[in-house]
């Protein structure tokens, strides 16, 4: 008998984001590079595409740290297309630098493509763009409740010369109308550049998702908790968190010293007010989790243990030592999710960590499915990360963006005792860890299976997406179409199908009990 989840059928897929892709602007994006990819995942069987968060970044570059959780990152969108739309002609295009292909030069790739979109935005105020211009603003119109903040909020941020939001005047730090509106009706163009970038991502968004359900392909998205401090979600939502009468947080998010730090982490962004959340019945939450959910299938939480309860540090403080747990806004908070979505919940928790059993238990009771990462099974039989232990309703992974590749972690991390470990499990010496823990997460009875790119590609230290705790140097790996030739392709294919996670293959049933296990009479 199947027990075919009805959002989570058994599948498997890669983990990759989009400015990892090849492409000619020194960033991956998403044109035709993206359609090949796509199309690359169908071939081999897989049936997701899972990605980090799609927001516009900031210093750092981090997708996790962005200026807005509504707004896509108009890095990603493809200039070539522009350029066959008529939004840009092909001087605007011939000064284009000779770009890193296997790294994201950040700085550079910055100055480029904001200047071309710069002339295409220029180019599309021309008369003969009349038509297309109708369909922009009817667009915006659609877009009102985060689209207006968003992009004032951008245009504001330039003249202020970059600077955080509680650094600018009191009256725009405070949103009092009047100041508002007249900072409107001054920056009008730059809001509206900012406004074209966006209606420029969201169709070519658009499109790259259509592609992918037409080739069977879902998206699995990526939602922090938390949101940047910098951010036009807190400057337009100031109620909502916790900050003092400048705008500044009063307390911030991290996580207590554990194992691997002794001081912990000190995150920084401002923690909710779920108190006030409540009242509105989480409706800026029940907002964020929809336009997601517009852009992509299903959708992983970060940070997930956040809701049951989660470290609260006091602003000023240099470490993350001297905190406290608060409880968060637990079961409510996704029941509310559940009637604002209208039906059971397109969600993975990333329970990662220090776990407690009422993380476990809020998880369970609002049926999330958790995570399994492989590289961190090999303390002993009993790893409830390890394939046996695995539950039905479960997400498991190789590694994350945030670990080595699978190569490198064995290189470099994984000592005697662990290869020994593998070793035995696997039934066999290894010698491609990368495809053992891919096999591995393959058999796993849990229903979805991802591995990094990285992992497939079979790449060492050299790939690795991010290292947690290090300010620079993250975010900017890249690989190029080549890698993707040969029999890598097939391996993976013929994985998914020995394991039964294609697409077209039926879930096993179990028509009676084979007679061999009928009890004969004496």
């Amino acid at each position: 008998m199947s027990d075919s989840h009805p959002l989570f059928p058994r599948a498997s897929g890669v983990l990759l984001h989009p400015t990892s892709l090849p492409g000619s602007d020194g960033i991956g994006d998403l044109g035709p590079a993206a359609h090949r990819f796509v199309e690359w995942l169908a071939q081999c069987g897989q049936s997701l595409w899972q990605i980090l968060p799609l927001g516009p970044t900031s210093y750092g570059d981090s997708p996790y740290q962005t200026l807005s959780a509504f707004a896509g990152n108009p890095l990603l969108i493809n200039l070539d297309l522009l350029l066959d739309e008529g939004l840009l002609g092909a001087a605007d295009l011939a000064a284009r630098p000779e770009f890193p292909v296997d790294r994201v030069d950040f700085g550079p790739v910055i100055k480029w493509k904001f200047a071309v979109l710069d002339a295409a935005w220029e180019r599309f105020r021309l008369p003969a763009l009349a038509e297309r211009r109708t369909e922009f603003e009817s667009w915006c119109a659609a877009q009102g409740d985060w689209l207006q903040d968003f992009a004032l909020f951008m245009a504001l941020k330039e003249d202020h010369q970059g600077r955080p939001w509680p650094e600018w005047e009191p009256e725009l730090v405070r949103r009092e109308p009047g100041a508002v509106t007249a900072a409107a009706a001054r920056l009008s163009d730059a809001v509206g550049r900012h406004c074209f970038r966006q209606w420029l991502f969201a169709r070519q968004w658009a499109d790259l998702r259509r592609h992918a359900s037409q080739l069977g392909v879902r998206l699995l998205g990526d939602l922090p908790i938390f949101v940047a401090h910098d951010s036009c979600d807190v400057w337009a939502n100031t109620e909502l968190f916790q900050l003092d009468q400048q705008g500044l947080p009063t307390s911030v998010a991290g996580v207590p010293p554990d194992y691997f730090s002794e001081t912990g982490q000190l995150w920084g962004n401002p923690l909710y007010d779920w108190d006030r959340l409540r009242e509105t019945d989480y409706r800026w939450w029940a907002d964020r989790l929809a336009a997601t959910l517009a852009q992509v299938d299903l959708v992983r939480i970060d940070h997930f243990r956040g809701f049951a309860a989660y470290w609260e540090i006091p602003a000023g403080e240099k470490t993350a030592v001297n905190g406290r747990w608060v409880k968060g806004p637990g079961r409510e908070f996704f029941s509310a999710m559940a009637r604002a979505l209208g039906g059971e919940l397109p969600i993975v928790a990333e329970d990662l960590g220090v776990i407690t059993s009422a993380v476990e238990q809020l998880r369970d009771d609002v049926g999330l499915p958790g995570m399994k990462v492989l590289q961190f099974a090999w303390s002993g039989p009993e790893n409830a990360f390890l394939p046996h232990e695995h539950p039905r309703h479960a997400v498991v992974y190789s590694g994350t963006h945030d670990n080595d590749p699978t190569n490198g972690w064995w290189r470099h991390l994984a000592g005697p005792d662990i290869r020994a470990l593998v070793s035995e499990y696997a039934g066999h010496e290894v010698h491609e860890p990368n495809w053992t823990l891919i096999r591995l997460g393959m058999m796993s009875p849990a229903h979805t299976f991802i591995a990094p790119l990285q992992d497939v590609l079979g790449l060492g230290r050299e790939g690795r997406m991010n290292l947690p705790g290090e300010g620079t140097g993250n975010w900017n790996w890249r690989f190029d179409d080549k890698d993707l030739a040969g029999e890598i392709g097939e391996r993976l294919a013929r994985l998914t199908w020995l394991y039964r996670r294609r697409p077209d293959q039926a879930p096993a049933t179990v028509e009676a009990e084979p007679a061999w296990h009928k009890p004969t009479k004496e």
